[in-house]
């Protein structure tokens, strides 16, 4: 195996470099993994054009799976040549928060892509702790999706979603795209997904979406309404976008979850109907972050590749790109310009 390999370094925002690096030297407790598939989260957007990470130089990435090839002396459960997804989180383990089992609370944690150096390169050493064996039938580029679909988990773990629910979806990329594929799946009475952009409510419909509805539309509520049947059981906003958190929770049932996911950086003010509305419908609006419980990584993780592996989720409908690490650059830049529709991009370190 060569000492070095190729990692895609970023130095600051919209700064980031394709170079060779060392390898990394693996602890006891640790797995070298080559990095066969690895994704562009959401997450990943603003941190790389805009605000930057809490290290630099740093290697972004932290959706991705691959291949053991070295193990540490203390490894018990892995062994060269397991198939591996990794979730990205390092808890301490220690405070409050982790005894609960809310890791993603954690006081001192560190994370793959953002506070450790990530995935955007040919290799990684992970703890054996977060590492996660991946059935065979499972492809790396599949694998490396487990990150947004166990978030996607998580918020329908939060909203106490069964069977016999209607749901709604606003904002439907990677993530949104799997809650309502697998809400679907597990016997939503009816899924609706609303969305701005119409080639992602194309991709919504080929995810199982019964109804789509342009965000963008006067009467966007009332359509919701009218295709859950008085509103959403369970109502998932994915977009972080101030007006689709307010029109998802006009839009929730009464006695309906309104689960916030999406990521917002803007404040969210409440219409005096909005909030009469959530007062005498008794609706609930909670936050999901993340996607970690206890056991760790928890259930989110654990299902998440059970359901990759028995077909209940199918993230080749969700995935849109599959690149060399060489245009990683190229990609944020067209991301940052608004010249490129994706869903999930992934990239893959050993094809040039």
């Amino acid at each position: 195996m060569s000492k070095t390999m190729k990692a895609v370094r970023m130095y600051a925002p919209r700064d980031l470099r394709l170079e060779q690096i060392p390898v990394p030297q693996i602890k006891d407790d640790e797995a070298l993994i080559k990095v066969m598939a690895v994704g562009i989260c959401g997450s990943d957007i603003p941190r790389i054009n805009e605000l930057g990470a809490y290290l630099s130089p740093i290697t972004p990435g932290h959706e991705f799976a691959g291949e053991i090839v070295q193990t540490g002396k203390d490894l018990k459960a892995f062994k060269v040549g397991d198939r591996v997804t990794v979730p990205p989180i390092l808890p301490c383990f220690k405070c409050e928060y982790c005894e609960q089992g809310h890791y993603a609370l954690c006081k001192d944690y560190k994370y793959f892509g953002s506070r450790n150096d990530g995935a955007f390169a040919q290799y990684l050493a992970v703890p054996e702790l977060n590492l996660l064996k991946i059935e065979e039938n499972v492809t790396f580029e599949a694998a490396a999706t487990t990150d947004p679909l166990a978030n996607a988990l998580h918020a329908i773990k939060r909203s106490g979603f069964k069977a016999g629910d209607s749901a709604c979806v606003v904002g439907v990329g990677a993530i949104g795209l799997f809650a309502l594929q697998y809400m679907k799946a597990k016997g939503a009475t009816v899924v609706a997904a609303v969305d701005v952009n119409d080639k992602k409510l194309e991709a919504a419909k080929n995810c199982g979406a019964d109804v789509v509805i342009n965000g963008l539309a006067n009467d966007v509520i009332d359509q919701i309404i009218a295709a859950t049947d008085g509103g959403a059981d369970v109502c998932i906003d994915a977009s972080g976008f101030p007006a689709a958190q307010h029109n998802a929770i006009m839009a929730t049932a009464k006695h309906g979850t309104m689960v916030l996911l999406g990521i917002s950086h803007k404040p969210l003010e409440l219409s005096e109907k909005c909030v009469d509305q959530i007062m005498r419908g008794e609706k609930a609006v909670i936050g999901s972050w993340n996607s970690f419980s206890k056991p760790f990584p928890g259930w989110e993780w654990t299902h998440g590749v059970e359901c990759l592996a028995d077909g209940t989720i199918d993230a080749e409908k969700v995935i849109t790109h599959k690149l060399p690490l060489e245009d990683v650059s190229d990609i944020f830049d067209k991301i940052y310009k608004k010249e490129i529709f994706f869903n999930k991009i992934l990239f893959l370190p050993w094809v040039n």
